[in-house]
């Protein structure tokens, strides 16, 4: 006989969503540019990734695959426009995220 899973046990989609938002905000850089997306998306500023180079000390290059790791997690979305790729922080991913692991005992 089977025994039915209850509903605050974690589903497999709900684990591979923690892997890979975990993995994403493993490194302390990424969570500062998160945290910079968030923080210009919340007062309305468009961000793009000249934006983020000139804040952070960090070359192009190296906040370009900072940005396709968050990127990959689903974390941050980029919209295009014109000649420029503006970012946008995912709440509804950073959302499920929060849930799934308030479901470890």
């Amino acid at each position: 006989m089977r025994i039915r899973k209850e509903s605050d046990e974690l589903q497999e989609e709900e684990i591979l969503l923690i892997a890979n938002v975990s993995d994403a905000l493993a490194h302390p850089v990424r969570i500062k540019i998160f945290r910079y997306i968030m923080k210009c998306n919340t007062e309305r500023q468009l961000v793009c990734n000249k934006d983020i180079v000139a804040d952070f000390d960090y070359s192009q290059a190296t906040i370009s695959q900072h940005i396709k790791k968050l990127q990959q997690a689903q974390l941050v979305q980029i919209k295009k426009k014109n000649k420029f790729s503006y970012y946008f922080v995912n709440i509804g991913i950073l959302g499920q995220y929060v849930k799934a692991v308030n479901k470890f005992d």
